[in-house]
């Protein structure tokens, strides 16, 4: 099968080898697209790969029928619409290594721009102007640098801070004493970093969080003369608020990166002789180009080929070793899935998901993710996915519970799904035997061993003489061959429940004929 793939935005040609060396995808390279044009040719293709030019919004997502994922060749992803994307499965990848120590650079870089006056110097010296007294800096050694947001770049930031002989206190919501002690750096509050900083470098996400997260507010906190450095989003600070605090000798100065409207319309701020600015440059280097198409080439071939990708946006992302050991339980976990959806005769209102053995000690997300997959494609087609799952689920008001023991029931890992409708439950169980694949091995109360896969007849009958045999009759009599069967029962006499492999999808008037046979109760195929 061919897919074809759109690059509508300039990217590393070295980056995108990987792509144009698979047989099966058709590359096809078209930059500068306005929305329009976009949004006419968008539906033929089965990924997109985009830089920051791209506004991928949701009517671009809705008209691309056949498109299941979206590279973005750097770190944010504000210029795709994430929820439009999730709503239609398409899969959103991010390149959030490729670029780190590009950005950190330029951050030291306009760090120490900021502190000598560099660019003012040098543009007063291209008029032919000898100057030194007008351009004196400030060292940053032994000055207080306040890092808000902790993530890749900001660690970068913080670490190549310290080799300048930083002091270095920073902000994260996930940063703890332990974390910021191991890296020799100080943990504070959002209000003790503006309060206590000489410097302050940005590095968060823009969300509605962050949006103007360095307001009116956030200045009146600093110290007078400190110092702004962005080059994260535009938008988390606020640019009129920053040009007030600069008139007013609240900020002595700041270097930006990055700003609220991109390419910049009001050139108010960056006019200011104390402001030191670059065109968005944190990921121009030849290597970070280079480093982040790769990796969103590299992504989306996986999803394209069926695997999981590194870095998704949507999906949570695991560490490649926890992947690897989940990653054989997927197709059981699907399969349970689909199962319990035919078990369910009414619509289902509750998912609960257990895991037991070694599985219990592994964060198994994607799995959770794969069986309602498995559930809700059973009514709601193929276009439900391992991204998209848990959002119908939820629009269908169905509530889900992962639950973890390390009780295994004599299997060294074991899955359960049960589905409650307003009727009661049932429950499936299934596990991988060492060899021989996967396994089912409970349906409700019985135990079993059955393969997940083909066309599988379910019959809940009375444990009498002769009702496997009248069944193989019938079926013979149709044509219908037996390829396995599996007899569970509760006890002699009791309720009892057969499980068949049939070489073929039976038939209504077969179904309709087994159902009349004596002492059977229900039959249900099952197409896995």
């Amino acid at each position: 099968m061919t897919f074809h793939i759109l690059v509508s935005d300039p990217l590393s040609e070295e980056g995108i080898q990987s792509l144009k060396q698979e047989e099966h995808l058709k590359i096809d390279i078209h930059t500068g697209l306005s929305h329009d044009e976009l949004l006419e040719t968008i539906e033929r293709y089965d990924a997109l790969l985009v830089r920051s030019q791209t506004k991928v919004t949701k009517d671009i997502i809705e008209r691309a029928k056949n498109l299941k994922a979206i590279g973005r060749a750097g770190v944010g992803v504000d210029n795709i619409d994430l929820d439009a994307a999730t709503e239609h499965g398409v899969i959103v990848v991010n390149a959030p290594d490729g670029n780190t120590n590009s950005a950190a650079e330029h951050t030291m870089a306009m760090l120490m721009s900021l502190a000598r006056r560099i660019p003012q110097a040098y543009h007063s010296l291209k008029q032919h102007e000898w100057n030194r007294k007008a351009y004196v800096g400030v060292e940053l050694k032994g000055k207080n640098l306040g890092v808000v947001g902790l993530g890749r770049i900001g660690a970068e930031v913080a670490y190549r801070a310290k080799g300048q002989r930083l002091n270095v206190i920073a902000y994260d919501p996930y940063l703890t004493e332990e974390k910021a002690e191991k890296m020799g750096i100080q943990c504070g509050t959002l209000e003790e970093v503006l309060q206590q900083a000489d410097f302050i470098t940005v590095h968060t996400p823009l969300m509605p969080a962050t949006r103007h997260l360095i307001n009116r507010d956030a200045f009146n906190q600093m110290k007078p003369g400190v110092r702004i450095v962005n080059c994260a989003r535009g938008g988390i600070i606020d640019e009129d608020a920053l040009y007030n605090a600069i008139l007013e000798k609240k900020v002595a100065g700041a270097a930006l990166d990055v700003f609220e409207e991109e390419p910049i319309q009001n050139y108010k701020l960056v006019e200011l002789p104390e402001v030191v600015a670059t065109p968005h440059l944190g990921a121009s280097t030849v290597e970070a180009q280079e480093n982040v198409a790769i990796d969103v080439s590299r992504d989306v071939i996986q999803i394209l080929n069926g695997g999981a990708a590194k870095n998704p946006v949507n999906l949570p992302s695991l560490p490649a070793e926890v992947m690897k050991r989940i990653e054989p339980y997927f197709n059981l976990s699907e399969k349970l899935g689909t199962f319990s959806a035919h078990l369910a005769q009414e619509p289902i209102e509750e998912v609960s998901i257990y895991y037991s053995g070694d599985l219990a000690d592994l964060d198994v997300t994607p799995l959770t993710r794969n069986t309602l997959k498995g559930i809700l494609k059973r009514h709601l087609g193929d276009h439900v996915n391992d991204v998209n799952a848990p959002y119908f689920a939820e629009k269908k008001g169905i509530t889900i519970n992962e639950q973890k023991t390390t009780s295994t029931k004599g299997f060294t890992n074991l899955l359960t799904v049960e589905t409650r409708t307003k009727s009661g439950a049932s429950k499936v169980a299934g596990t991988l035997l060492n060899g021989l694949g996967t396994r089912i091995v409970k349906v409700d109360a019985y135990s079993v061993d059955v393969v997940p896969q083909g066309h599988l007849l379910l019959i809940r009958h009375t444990d009498q003489p002769g009702a496997i045999g009248r069944v193989g009759s019938l079926l013979a009599q149709f044509d219908v061959n037996i390829a396995t069967m599996q007899v569970g029962r509760s006890d002699i006499g009791g309720d009892a429940i057969m499980m068949l492999t049939v070489d073929r999808q039976i038939d209504q008037d077969v179904l309709q004929k087994l159902q009349e046979v004596s002492d059977i109760h229900q039959v249900k195929p099952i197409d896995l």
